[in-house]
């Protein structure tokens, strides 16, 4: 019988000439100096969910070796990835059921790795501490905890070589819930925390030069300016978006500015579209 087909959340490689240093993400860059799996949960983790995710980095575990043998080349220990499981909250009995255990002189608060060989450990997002270090893990809480970290990134100065890229995830997670027509308060209050971020940094963009992009006229500027302010809104551009960046760039710029940063994602397409 086939196996089950598991896909994993998020696989990172760190790249081996960086363009920029990780270390102002604090806490998280510890986690991308080797290659690291990332399996983040909205609701605290249960005992089968940390099944499936070590299963999953047993699999890659066998795979990599399966490739080593292939090229006739040892697997080197750095080259396997590291797996992090993230959970808003966790019991103890939980995390003594998996040997999960702190190691606060080397990782602080809220990081419990399992034993070594596992290469594998749960960080519980809420019990880290409330710090610059902490903050891009702490986005990824819930409540009270995740306002306290979204207040900290609306403070970051513009030129944060990281801020710009979250905000735009930010805004990215605000346009999937929008479209879920079965939202729960708690969505529904998410997205009411996530409005400012979006519109600051769509405040950001025009202060940028997406706006005067629009002005100049040449055809080139106009579209780059409005597939430029599209993705900052919705994500990388799709088929239905492209193909109204012809339509888009022959319209006023006075007319398109509002709409751009007004309508939702099916409203421009709509308006655009035929």
């Amino acid at each position: 019988m086939a196996g089950e087909v598991r896909q994993i959340d998020l696989w990172f490689n760190p790249n081996p000439e960086p363009r920029l240093s990780a270390e102002p993400l604090g806490l998280l860059a510890r986690t991308l100096h080797s290659p690291a799996i990332f399996e983040p949960y909205r609701n605290p983790v249960t005992a089968d969910e940390i099944r499936d995710c070590v299963l999953k980095l047993l699999v890659i575990f066998a795979e990599l070796r399966r490739e080593a043998r292939r090229q006739q080349t040892s697997l080197a220990e750095s080259n396997q990835p590291r797996l992090w499981i993230l959970t808003p909250t966790a019991s103890a009995p939980l995390l003594e059921g998996f040997g999960a255990t702190l190691e606060v002189e080397n990782w602080g608060e809220g990081i419990y790795p399992l034993s070594a060989q596992w290469r594998s450990a749960i960080i519980v997002i809420h019990q880290l501490p409330w710090t610059r270090d902490t903050l891009w893990l702490r986005v990824l809480g819930r409540g009270q905890v995740q306002e306290q970290a979204f207040d900290e990134l609306e403070q970051l100065p513009p030129g944060n070589p990281f801020r710009g890229n979250a905000l735009m995830l930010l805004n990215r997670l605000k346009a999937n819930l929008e479209m879920n027509p079965n939202l729960n308060q708690e969505d529904r209050d998410l997205i009411m925390r996530l409005s400012p971020l979006f519109d600051q940094q769509l405040e950001e963009a025009k202060l940028s030069g997406l706006e005067r992009g629009l002005e100049r006229g040449r055809e080139q500027e106009r579209r780059e300016a409005i597939a430029s302010l599209l993705e900052a809104r919705f994500g990388p551009l799709d088929d239905e978006l492209n193909a109204i960046l012809d339509r888009m760039i022959r319209r006023p710029s006075s007319e398109l500015m509002p709409l751009l940063l007004q309508l939702s994602r099916q409203d421009i397409i709509d308006r655009f579209q035929g």
